[in-house]
């Protein structure tokens, strides 16, 4: 199960990650030129590098480097972050279903 501490790490990840995209900002489109996709692109990357990370946790504590501690930290935060993938994945579909619902 996660922690507090595992889910406010993953809710500063998703700031700062709406922050380089310019989510923040009035018009769109950030100064940048960081677009929708380039948000999408950069939230997986951040969930799979999260998901290597408990894979190599894993495996160190089989080799016997790491604690278990560690292991269940990772795993909890892997969690969390593809939780939050399927919720914005959710809500887009939800959009794209009332989008294709409303008369012409």
């Amino acid at each position: 199960m996660p922690t507090a501490s595992v889910a406010a790490q993953a809710y500063a990840s998703l700031a700062r990650i709406t922050d380089v995209a310019g989510l923040g900002k009035s018009g769109g489109e950030s100064s940048a030129g960081t677009g929708f996709a380039s948000l999408l692109k950069d939230a997986l990357g951040s969930v799979n590098q999260v998901g290597h990370k408990a894979d190599a946790q894993a495996q160190a504590l089989v080799a016997g480097k790491s604690n278990i501690v560690d292991v269940v930290t990772a795993v909890a935060e892997s969690e969390v972050a593809i939780d939050a993938v399927v919720s914005v994945r959710d809500k887009v579909i939800q959009a794209y279903e009332d989008i294709m619902k409303m008369p012409i």
